[in-house]
């Protein structure tokens, strides 16, 4: 650059994350002739599955269903093993696929976006890196895309004295690469969401005593994983475009078994009957037993009832049995958990589920750490290790993570301080020329995973495209169009019973965090809807100069 000359950028688009969105939108991105360069913190592909490898750690959603469908080459190629791919198996399809694309040679590994900045004359992001060793490199980008992830920021509460214990401490969303081993250890798990549910019944079977430190008890069901025959996967790849067409038309984008009519509708045995061959169908398809189970409280307190009975019926105990089950909460308001073993593991004589909610009487909660352990519910408990299944700052704080400064110098995190309002889930006002993919304001998780992924990375590249073939250098959500967005997704939300539960789709699990249901939940069909009637109608809802 000459002495006087205007900026320019060294790529069109830096692409934060290397999951399965960042991944997918370097590979559109250059399949369009837009040059890249992608920057991701861990050491290689994977996001999510990079940084999740604790014991019993896999997804939620079939494996089939999970995974990549722009190519039907790949998807004849891969096989998936088991109905719910385990962590190793999924990070070796997104290794697989950064090979296969060679899109390894656009990422930066083991290195941080620290800040990005707009400038309003030059319509270009000014991004600042940091690797490992603190080393700063700057990248001038027409677009700033994030791919960081709904559940990468790990959230740890602020327990007193917890640098004090001298024992092995892990996350389970941070966990080592290197088999970790609790053969003959006293080992205690903080928290039973998901990834708790995952690992308490393998931890128990290691450890000589595991020891549960339950704050929120959470609704689970069997997960009723199982190897994939090869007659079924034969019969996916005979169809894989109509299987692939008529998961886009279901409001999750998740084929399952699943019933309309109302719980009401029917005779308690005839309900009992369906809630039983939704119960060994097993995993998420639960709630599909009935159609208003997430819309009609009555209908709620019935599929309530029957779980409360299944606990009661698996666990021995009836005053553990009592401690694992919700009070007063919206059955499915919080991600159902999918689980194996999970109730069963509580039969175990070495196991121990300590109540630290602090609601029942002479309770409380973790008071803190000592060197040996840590002091809960009035009582010391000596562990040589503790896993904090404690969750993540969920959709938003990866994002904030990073000092996004706008052209008016406030920064996302500023902006977002009182609520994460987005446009069509994608585009900030304030913020031009950024897209997020899977955020706030978008369906995010209610919606199968990378197939929404999918969708949001070739909405963005095709606007990038549009915006090229036109002459446009600059594009920014409209303050009345994220308005009308905001009023869209609170209205879908008013619709069911979901926001009525403390989650962290709502925020509820970080601290000072601004609480509001923040995923679109109208479905993925009319999502791709309002995404369509903006692109058809020159990107509605933006400004573009």
């Amino acid at each position: 650059m000459t002495e006087g000359s205007s900026p320019v950028a060294d790529v069109d688009a830096v692409v934060v994350g290397a999951g399965f969105a960042g991944l997918y939108l370097l590979h559109r991105l250059r399949q369009k002739g837009f040059t890249a360069r992608g920057f991701e913190s861990g050491g290689d592909v994977g996001g999510t599955w990079y940084w999740n490898r604790y014991p019993g750690c896999r997804c939620d959603i079939e494996s089939v269903q999970y995974s990549y469908q722009f190519s039907d080459e790949l998807q004849q190629e891969w096989t998936w093993s088991e109905r719910y791919a385990s962590q190793p198996e999924l990070l070796a399809y997104i290794e697989h696929v950064a090979d296969r694309f060679d899109l390894r040679r656009d990422i930066t590994f083991e290195t941080r976006v620290a800040s990005a900045t707009f400038d309003d004359d030059t319509h270009l992001w000014t991004i600042v890196t940091t690797d490992r060793e603190g080393e700063e490199e700057t990248v001038r980008s027409r677009f700033f895309l994030l791919g960081s992830g709904v559940l990468s920021t790990t959230s740890i509460p602020d327990f007193p004295n917890r640098d004090d214990f001298e024992g092995d401490t892990f996350h389970t969303g941070r966990w080592p690469h290197e088999p970790v081993d609790f053969s003959g250890k006293r080992v205690g798990v903080i928290g039973t969401g998901s990834s708790g549910i995952q690992s308490i019944p393998l931890l128990a079977e290691q450890a000589e005593h595991l020891y549960v430190f339950q704050r929120t008890p959470n609704y689970v069901v069997p997960a009723r994983n199982r190897p994939l025959t090869a007659d079924e996967v034969a019969e996916l790849k005979a169809d894989y475009a109509g299987f692939r067409a008529r998961q886009w038309e279901r409001p999750s984008a998740f084929l399952f078994p699943f019933n309309p009519d109302s719980a009401l509708s029917v005779s308690d045995q005839e309900r009992f009957e369906q809630f039983e061959r939704q119960w060994d169908i097993g995993g998420l398809p639960f709630l599909g037993a009935f159609g208003d189970l997430l819309l009609n409280a009555e209908s709620n307190r019935l599929v309530t009832e029957y779980w409360q009975a299944k606990v009661r019926e698996v666990v021995d105990d009836p005053a553990i049995a009592e401690l694992l089950i919700p009070k007063g909460d919206i059955f499915g308001g919080k991600r159902l958990c999918a689980g194996t073993n999970y109730l069963e593991t509580y039969n175990r004589s070495d196991v121990t589920l300590v109540d630290v909610s602090g609601a029942a009487e002479g309770a409380a909660g973790i008071e803190y750490f000592t060197s040996t352990g840590l002091q809960a519910a009035g009582q010391h408990y000596e562990l040589d290790a503790v896993v904090f299944a404690t969750g993540f700052d969920a959709m938003t704080g990866s994002v904030v993570a990073m000092d996004i400064t706008g052209p008016d110098g406030t920064t996302i995190k500023q902006q977002w301080s009182n609520g994460a309002d987005t446009y069509l889930g994608m585009a900030v006002h304030g913020f031009p020329n950024l897209f997020n993919t899977q955020g706030p304001g978008g369906p995010g998780v209610f919606v199968t995973m990378v197939t929404g992924i999918e969708h949001q990375s070739d909405w963005i590249v095709d606007c990038m495209s549009y915006m090229r073939d036109s002459g446009y250098t600059r594009l920014e959500a409209t303050a009345e169009a994220q308005e009308n967005w905001v009023n869209v997704v609170d209205e879908a939300a008013a619709q069911s019973l979901r926001p009525k539960s403390d989650s962290w789709y709502t925020g509820a699990n970080i601290p000072g965090k601004h609480q509001k249901f923040m995923p679109y939940i109208g479905g993925f069909p009319a999502y791709r809807q309002h995404c369509q009637a903006s692109a058809d109608n020159d990107y509605a809802g933006f400004n573009l100069s």
